[in-house]
């Protein structure tokens, strides 16, 4: 029988709790030669946290490409400026791996976004809106997780 955590979160709530921030280092990738150091330190991890950003949209109809892609260590994170390089091979190695976890949140519109970059394998992506609803909780926003 699954155990159940909580299943909703009060807004107010949230707020009264302690914030938390990421201590580690923040390095922003911006040279292929960067991305490729980056990604062979990133490789000798086992979970990686992940996310992307892509410039917001005012109008209908219109579209931007994901720009930023976040792929964090427990103590570093590499912020690869995708507007500036692209997918690069080493990034596109990055995003083929299997033997690390890449974990991230509503994955689904994230790869869309990257398959428009590059055409490339996906490798082993957890989306934690995929299992939170075994644990009975029903608020899929980041910040209610």
């Amino acid at each position: 029988m699954a155990r159940i955590i909580y299943n909703k979160f009060d807004k107010e709530e949230i707020q009264s709790l302690p914030q938390v921030l990421f201590s580690g280092r923040i390095i922003v990738i911006t040279t292929d030669k960067m991305a490729e150091k980056a990604v062979n330190s990133l490789l000798n991890n086992d979970v990686l946290g992940v996310d992307t950003e892509t410039r917001p949209v005012f109008r209908k109809g219109q579209s931007h490409q994901v720009s930023l892609l976040q792929v964090a260590t427990r103590d570093t994170c590499f912020l690869f400026r995708l507007n500036i390089l692209g997918i690069t091979p080493a990034i596109k190695r990055l995003l083929e791996i299997t033997k690390a976890k890449m974990i991230g949140l509503s994955w689904h519109d994230d790869m869309l976004a990257l398959h428009k970059r590059a055409h490339f394998k996906t490798g082993l992506f957890i989306d934690l809106q995929d299992i939170v609803g075994e644990l009975g909780i029903e608020d899929l926003s980041l910040q209610k997780l």
